[in-house]
């Protein structure tokens, strides 16, 4: 969503970076394409000018101060008012002294309530609580199936009956104390616009429920109209925060970076895609730095923490570095990795490189991956322990099982070849690494790149150990696999 955003904003930065003092003239040029950028991006016009004024008093006349030069510190300037705006710190829901905690949510018809309910109550699981939900949408047609559907697969009960909202509610909280349930988030109904029929069923609702959190569902993809909305139902309700949904998607996110500063109640949670899992804490911080190209490592490795079992990686990094990794053992960490989330949205975490790959969307193609794991599902227990066995015939098979050409069996069973290879002689004690502890010893330094983010030929892509991005090679790209559009391979690919 912020990509457009973040790409006006490191050109910009680009540009105030390394100077030696910026007086008056400087910053009011920098704070005017700042401006443009964030128009640009639909940002509430008070809070582009709230933004500025900030930026601008802080900016003029800035001086070198221990190891940051002018340039670098309008960049921390920048990043610091930005998450102010974002609001500043991380929201942290409490909960009631005497259970049950009450969450009710409320938003307009489309905005995700539904969905966000039962992503909230498996949040909530993750937190050692025991939620239900109830269903008190009784207009839109299958909302309450939808929610019973959503709750069954994340082990979660779901309370309703056809009668009113009101007793809906009133009865699903009742249930849920007899059934000794430390968290009742109740899902509301909404409608294509605010109007006072809604506005008074929320409220009931409310009235009769006491919520300990009132959130507001908003669609980061409506623009400054979210802006508005949330500022008629805070009126009505009192809102505590509010919930992003469709953060993932392709609207300039405007209302993200409004909202808080202009309805002054903090953004709990993200929604970050479809599923049930695509659901997070909202990290002001954190999606400021990923505004201005800095990634955010910590999410990266949250996420990677909550897939990952730590001991089968390990024991995985083990055979990978002694040389025996399998196609079983790479098709596992795919698929543990795709729980993540997409390859390009994990690649947009990873400081500095939507910068130098640029869209990342297009850069990697996640059907590559599909047609990956099909060739090696259709491969024997034994081919897939060790590829070396395959021949022509069984290519021509695996070909055939996964829908896919001999050329792109070639393909992967080479790069594997080479990518185990290479990590096995990571993994040994050869001459070159006695060669760096001596330097290392006589003074010389260790450090054998350059430092920052490394360089990145677009041409060839970027790659990780096993998951390379090689546009336009059919070779292995520094021992990763390719995952970009250039499948099937072209003449020579089919050695």
């Amino acid at each position: 969503m912020f990509e457009g955003l973040s790409s006006r904003f490191e050109g910009i930065l680009r540009k105030v970076r390394g100077k030696g003092r910026l007086g008056p003239e400087d910053v009011e040029e920098f704070v005017a394409e700042v401006r443009v950028a964030l128009l640009e991006a639909d940002v509430h016009l008070d809070v582009v000018q709230t933004l500025l004024d900030r930026i601008r008093d802080r900016a003029v006349g800035v001086e070198v101060a221990g190891a940051l030069n002018p340039g670098q510190i309008v960049v921390k300037i920048v990043l610091e008012e930005l998450t102010a705006v974002l609001g500043g710190e991380t929201f942290r829901p409490a909960y009631a002294s005497k259970p049950p905690t009450v969450v009710l949510l409320a938003g307009l018809q489309g905005s995700g309530k539904t969905t966000t309910a039962a992503k909230l109550a498996r949040w909530y699981k993750g937190q050692g609580r025991n939620p239900m939900l109830i269903g008190a949408d009784l207009e839109r047609p299958a909302a309450v199936a939808q929610l019973r559907t959503l709750g069954e697969r994340i082990s979660v009960p779901v309370f309703s009956d056809s009668t009113d909202p009101v007793a809906v509610a009133r009865a699903g909280l009742a249930e849920a104390v007899g059934l000794g349930r430390d968290v009742v988030i109740c899902d509301t109904a909404g409608r294509l616009a605010i109007d006072e029929d809604l506005m008074a069923e929320v409220a009931e609702i409310s009235a009769t429920l006491q919520p300990h959190h009132t959130f507001l569902v908003v669609d980061a993809m409506t623009g400054q109209d979210a802006v508005t909305m949330a500022e008629a139902f805070h009126s009505r309700l009192g809102l505590d925060a509010l919930i992003i949904t469709k953060l993932d998607g392709d609207a300039r996110g405007g209302a993200a970076l409004s909202i808080t500063e202009v309805v002054g109640r903090p953004i709990a949670f993200a929604s970050t895609g479809e599923t049930v899992e695509d659901f997070e804490l909202f990290h002001p911080d954190r999606l400021a730095g990923r505004i201005l190209g800095m990634g955010d490592v910590e999410t990266l490795i949250e996420k990677a923490e909550e897939t990952f079992a730590a001991e089968e990686a390990e024991a995985a990094a083990a055979r990978m570095l002694a040389g025996t990794f399998t196609l079983d053992d790479f098709l596992e960490q795919l698929r543990a990795l795709r729980k993540m989330g997409s390859i390009s949205s994990i690649m947009g975490m990873v400081p500095g490189m939507a910068s130098q790959v640029g869209d990342l969307d297009e850069a990697v193609d996640e059907r590559r991956i599909d047609r990956i794991e099909g060739i090696i599902n259709s491969m024997t227990p034994a081919e897939r322990l060790d590829p070396d066995v395959i021949d022509g015939s069984r290519r021509a098979r695996i070909a055939a099982g996964s829908g896919t050409q001999v050329g792109e069996i070639n393909q992967l069973v080479k790069q594997f070849r080479e990518m185990r290879k290479m990590m096995k002689q990571m993994g040994g004690r050869g001459p070159g690494r006695r060669k760096a502890g001596r330097a290392k010893k006589k003074g010389r330094g260790g450090r054998v790149t350059a430092a920052g983010p490394a360089p990145i030929d677009k041409k060839k892509g970027l790659s990780l150990p096993g998951l390379g991005m090689s546009p336009g090679d059919q070779g292995p790209s520094s021992g990763g696999l390719d995952l970009t559009g250039n499948w099937p391979p072209g003449p020579t690919g089919g050695r």
